[in-house]
């Protein structure tokens, strides 16, 4: 066999992995927050020591040659093969210390764990926490994230999941753009008003048609996927928008309006890797977690 090809190291065989499968080297770099510049240098070492071309460069980004399709499935088995043995050795580890890796919606990130982040190393101090904020599905197989709290249930294969709470949504604007447009006090007058809306996401276009709305992506004025980006615009005054009640109601710059609107709220789970959980350090924040964001939203003011 040749050495070469014998010693790949793993971070370059992930690297193809990302990149093949996003598409791009800054689809990669945001799902394995590198940049774009050391995956560019990984995945041309890979193919120096495999002596081998993998991508061909497109319009739109990378796609894979031939050669590159014929190695997309070994890649995956030996980050199976990786995954597992990371769980398994870290799933042994029985000191309640080291390190927890957390990963939540960016609106749960921001306005909800920094508070229960703060009791669980007040309480532990020899556990260390990493908090992901994104609204992407982190793997918790390949050990992206050692618990997930998400506002869906995960699908995953040997993973353990649990409702923990439900965080219930209204409908909020800026006080100063009230002050401009006028104060809608009937559902249907919300319709009337400028609407905060998302891009890409069809979440809110959906909800407002469960409501029987005949609502499109044209009823909003303007348009953000990013979570936290949208709530600064409704903040700003760029019009109606939707937000969880924790979020709307600690902020003195927007008022609620319509709270007879019955708003689905979201469901609230936590998961994590079922080799993972009985890890004594991972149990107690799981169980800490599941506290301390239940207790949050038991003190939500509901309409």
């Amino acid at each position: 066999m040749d050495n070469s090809l014998a010693e790949l190291d793993w971070s370059l065989i992930r690297a193809f992995l990302a990149v093949a499968e996003t598409g791009s080297l800054s689809g990669a770099a945001r799902r394995l927050s590198q940049s774009q510049p050391t995956l560019g240098r990984q995945v041309k070492l890979l193919e120096e020591q495999m002596g081998l071309r993998l991508f061909e460069r497109q319009t739109r980004g990378l796609a894979l040659t031939p050669t590159g399709e014929s190695l997309l499935e070994p890649a995956r088995a030996m980050r199976d093969a990786f995954g597992q043995l990371s769980l398994r050795a870290a799933g042994r580890d029985a000191k309640m210390q080291g390190t927890v890796r957390i990963t939540a919606s960016e609106v749960m990130a921001r306005h909800v764990m920094p508070k229960i982040i703060a009791g669980i190393r007040n309480a532990e101090p020899d556990i260390q926490i990493e908090l992901v904020p994104t609204d992407a599905s982190e793997n918790l197989l390949f050990r992206e994230a050692d618990i997930a709290v998400r506002m869906y249930r995960s699908t995953q294969l040997d993973v353990i999941t649990k409702q923990i709470a439900q965080a219930p949504l209204g409908v909020f604007a800026a006080k100063s753009y009230l002050a401009e447009r006028g104060t809608p006090l009937q559902v249907d007058d919300v319709l009337g008003h400028d609407i905060v809306g998302y891009d890409r996401d069809d979440r809110i276009i959906q909800a407002m048609r469960a409501l029987g709305w005949n609502a499109t992506r044209d009823n909003f004025a303007v348009r953000c996927d990013d979570q936290n980006t949208y709530w600064e615009l409704v903040r700003a005054g760029c019009g109606v928008g939707f937000t969880q009640l924790i979020v709307g109601e600690a902020d003195p710059t927007v008022e609620r309006l319509v709270p007879e609107l019955d708003l689905p709220p979201l469901p609230v789970w936590l998961a994590a890797p079922e080799e993972m959980r009985a890890t004594p350090r991972i149990k107690r924040v799981w169980e800490m977690l599941e506290l301390g964001i239940t207790q949050t939203f038991a003190n939500t003011c509901l309409p």
